[in-house]
C-alpha cells in the first residue's frame, strides 16, 4: 500500500472519525485506524497520534495563541472552539 508523511483534510477528519469509533480498548485498534483513512501505515497512524496529543498539550497548556474567531459569541457562525476542545479531549481515550 503506497502512503505518504503528509496528511489531507480528508484523511484526518477520517481519522479523527476513526478515533471516536474505536478507544483504547479496541482489539487491533491501530489497523482499524490504519484502514479507516486508508493509504496510511500502522506506524503511519500511531505517529499521527502522537503528534496529535502533543499538540493537545501544547494548547492545554496555553503555549498556542487561541485564534481571534475562538472569541465570538456563541451561537454566531464560525468556528465554536468549546465543541472543537471537547472533541479533542475525547479523542485522548
Amino acid at each position: 500500500m503506497a502512503s505518504s508523511s503528509s496528511w489531507t483534510p480528508k484523511q484526518n477528519k477520517l481519522f479523527e472519525n476513526a478515533l471516536a469509533i474505536y478507544d483504547q480498548d479496541t482489539p487491533d485498534r491501530w489497523q482499524k485506524l490504519a484502514r479507516a483513512v486508508g493509504d496510511k501505515t500502522v506506524e503511519e497512524v500511531k505517529l499521527h497520534y502522537e503528534i496529535l496529543l502533543e499538540d493537545i498539550k501544547q494548547i492545554e497548556s496555553g503555549n498556542v495563541p487561541l485564534p481571534p474567531y475562538v472569541n465570538k459569541p456563541r451561537g454566531s457562525k464560525g468556528y465554536n472552539h468549546m465543541d472543537n476542545e471537547q472533541r479533542m479531549r475525547n479523542l485522548r481515550l
